[in-house]
């Protein structure tokens, strides 16, 4: 095939991830308790600043080493090995919350960070976004030195005494700005 083929065009998700999508322990990249384990936790908002309840998101990440995991079985959580994708679905107000590891650098310039896709009503593809660790190695990163301070931010997460919050807001609002969200030469406006 030397002709490139035309996308199918994207349609609404939702509301029905309840049904099918999730899975024993699916927001548990490792079990909570375990050495070293944190939350990553946020709100997903809308252009009025109000939680949206019904959305999906998957995480990829390398481990705490900075490694790519490459094990199988990622609906499969046995417990000891991490797969480094996760789901979770927002509550009532627009939360969510994994159970991870904070990544290692997985490229020497790179900043780590947790790949994070968003999947919502209203939508008619899936987000792209990533939630980068705090801390000195930003200043390197070279995806954040492209942006300007104000929407450099929105990628960031912030320490808590949990782990990491990571708030996802899908449009302007009044206080905050739209976090920004990445396209990949594959993925279809």
């Amino acid at each position: 095939m030397s002709r490139l083929l035309t996308a199918t065009p994207g349609q609404t998700v939702g509301p029905f991830f309840g049904y099918a999508l999730p899975f024993d322990r699916c927001n548990e990249l490792v079990p909570p308790g375990t050495p070293n384990a944190v939350q990553l936790h946020g709100v997903v908002a809308d252009a009025d600043g109000r939680g949206v309840p019904d959305a999906l998101l998957e995480i990829w990440q390398a481990d705490a080493d900075g490694s790519i995991p490459n094990a199988t079985g990622s609906l499969h959580r046995d417990g000891w090995t991490f797969t480094g994708w996760g789901r979770a679905t927002t509550d009532e107000a627009g939360r969510y919350t994994f159970t991870t590891v904070i990544p290692g650098v997985s490229e020497p310039v790179a900043a780590p960070f947790i790949l994070i896709t968003v999947f919502a009503r209203g939508l008619l593809n899936r987000l792209f976004t990533r939630a980068y660790i705090p801390g000195k190695q930003l200043e390197n990163d070279p995806l954040l030195n492209t942006l300007t301070p104000e929407r450099r931010d929105t990628l960031i997460a912030t320490r808590d005494q949990t782990g990491l919050r990571f708030d996802i807001q899908l449009q302007d609002a009044q206080d905050k700005a739209e976090t920004v969200f990445l396209r990949y030469p594959a993925h279809q406006q």
